[in-house]
């Protein structure tokens, strides 16, 4: 979903998005603070669509949310990073289905995303566009390194400074040389010191 339909603009992730948000109610712990934690793009891809969620079904706008953690993302759609996520995922498949599929995804991304820009956002605005002016204004943590080869930490930068000019309570750590989505296995204690003292903050002040 995250590397073919939603690159063909096909909104493949609605429905999970949806199905997350309903097991709140399952677990009848909707009434309780919900702190997102989300990870790289993939991550920020479901999210931006449970943000949709949130602010367009009734059912779900009187759920009670704290604030959002992002590890290692948003980042703009950019060609090497995709196909570095992408080998990641499927290093353990077949060689020769890997890049076969590798190969897909770059045509399709430069087809798509590049050549064919200027209609296709027209169709299926970025998951990093719409992020940018999320109506959501709870607290935001953004937690990224300079060392991330898949997200730029010039394209995190750039979000959690758009997102303070919109009056959002805004804090990013740069870990300067922890890859992607590794701060927490190579700095444990201060990223679960962040974590936790971003999350008692949210708690305390109730924001929605």
């Amino acid at each position: 979903m995250v590397f073919f339909s939603e690159t063909f603009g096909i909104r493949s992730l609605q429905t999970p998005a949806r199905q997350l948000l309903e097991l709140l109610f399952d677990y009848s712990i909707e009434n309780r603070p919900i702190l997102f934690h989300v990870f790289s793009n993939g991550g920020a891809m479901l999210y931006r669509y449970i943000m949709e969620v949130l602010h367009t079904h009734k059912s779900f706008k009187n759920l009670r949310v704290a604030g959002t953690i992002f590890d290692s993302a948003p980042g703009r759609r950019n060609l090497r990073g995709g196909l570095r996520a992408l080998e990641t995922v499927l290093a353990s498949m077949n060689m020769l289905l890997k890049y076969f599929l590798l190969f897909t995804f770059a045509s399709t991304a430069v087809v798509l995303r590049i050549l064919l820009y200027p209609l296709t956002r027209s169709i299926h605005e970025s998951h990093y566009d719409a992020l940018l002016k999320a109506p959501s204004r709870w607290p935001e943590l953004y937690l990224y390194s300079q060392a991330d080869l898949i997200i730029k930490a010039s394209e995190v930068q750039l979000m959690a400074d758009a997102r303070q000019q919109l009056g959002v309570p805004v804090k990013a750590v740069d870990f300067s040389d922890s890859p992607h989505v590794s701060h927490m296995r190579v700095y444990p204690t201060y990223y679960c010191n962040l974590c936790m003292t971003f999350l008692s903050d949210c708690v305390g002040g109730s924001p929605s």
